[in-house]
């Protein structure tokens, strides 16, 4: 069941290739990128321990010079402290402008590696080797890297897109089941942003909240629609000039409260699941969608066993704060993605802190 998705840009477009089995054919994928020898992979030690020797296996065999660089796993390391130790590691592999850094793991790794090689010799060649559900659907797609600054989300980074999206279902069967509730997150906004049929088919599967329970078939589904859409979106607007800032429908309220909360009390998916349940109330307050969708959408994230209510103990004026610091924020005015209607949103500048107020307390 493999699928390859072009996402076509105009100064170089790539695959995302969806290949059960394929990453222990990672090497052969990116023999005819024409890459130089030198490979340094990134990864954290509980993906190495599982990919690591079958991927330096293969890149080996295909000809490339390999050595790797481990970096702690969690949304909270997401520094300039680890995105040193990538720097280093290049430095001590004297990585050329002809060399490739290749992200093998989820969100955050392959964001840190992603930003260390759109900056290392002003740019070398980046491979995205996703291992979870998220980084499958979202983060390894599009060319954003970056790394978080403690006041905010991704606030430091560069847009610098991968050669190759190689990604393989079958290592979603060592994702621990939080993990792939989160992706499952980003999976749902596709459907609320631009997809319907999918929202749908996800309606109609008996069970959501664990991998085991979806069927290879499911699985696949999942990833070519996320990934088609995905690819879409930013083959039409690569720099979010306009159309992708759609993707970050629930990122908004969601970013807010993974900062707010240390990076420790929910991860992303949750706090996207939180977000998109608050940009739903907020569109219903000003009647751009209605109640029935948005009550579909809150069913959908609890079939997923998503959070649908704030974190406890959560500062709303600390939330609405940390909302003008949102990098979606133009002249002062907060800009949220809403739907109106499962398949479609808007980019509005209507949700004053009036309406905002209100929707957080109802999540309390």
């Amino acid at each position: 069941m493999k699928s390859v998705i072009t996402v076509e840009l105009p100064q170089q477009a790539y695959d995302v290739a969806i290949a059960p089995g394929g990453l222990t054919q990672l090497g052969s994928w990116m023999q005819p990128l024409k890459l130089g020898k030198k490979v340094l992979l990134v990864s954290s030690p509980p993906i190495f321990r599982h990919y690591g020797e079958r991927a330096i296996a293969t890149l080996t065999e295909s000809g490339f010079d390999v050595t790797y660089c481990l970096l702690p796993a969690g949304e909270r390391y997401k520094t300039a402290a680890s995105l040193q130790k990538i720097y280093d590691a290049a430095l001590a592999q004297r990585l050329e402008r002809s060399s490739t850094i290749v992200a093998l793991g989820g969100g955050v790794v392959g964001d840190m590696a992603g930003f260390a090689a759109a900056t290392w010799l002003r740019g070398i060649a980046f491979v995205q080797v996703p291992t979870s559900l998220l980084a499958m659907v979202d983060a390894s797609i599009g060319g954003k890297t970056g790394i978080n600054h403690p006041h905010g989300k991704n606030l430091i980074g560069a847009f610098h897109q991968p050669r190759l999206v190689l990604i393989d279902p079958e290592v979603l069967q060592t994702l621990p089941a939080r993990e792939f509730r989160a992706g499952m997150a980003e999976v749902i906004k596709y459907g609320i942003i631009w997809d319907v049929e999918l929202f749908e088919q996800l309606e109609q599967a008996a069970q959501l909240d664990q991998r085991r329970y979806l069927s290879p078939e499911l699985i696949q589904l999942i990833l070519t629609r996320s990934c088609q859409a995905k690819a879409h979106v930013v083959s039409k607007d690569e720099k979010e000039a306009g159309l992708r800032a759609i993707l970050n429908y629930g990122h908004t309220i969601g970013h807010a409260v993974e900062s707010l909360t240390g990076y420790r009390v929910v991860n992303h998916g949750e706090a996207v699941a939180i977000g998109m349940v608050a940009a739903g109330a907020i569109a219903v307050q000003l009647g751009l969608w209605t109640q029935v969708e948005c009550d579909r959408q809150t069913a959908l994230i609890q079939k997923v066993g998503l959070p649908t209510r704030l974190p406890p103990n959560l500062d709303l004026d600390a939330i609405l704060d940390a909302l003008q610091t949102d990098k979606k924020v133009s002249a002062g005015q907060v800009r949220f993605v809403l739907p109106t209607h499962i398949g479609a949103t808007i980019v509005s500048e209507q949700a004053t802190s009036e309406v905002i107020r209100p929707v957080l307390q109802a999540l309390q």
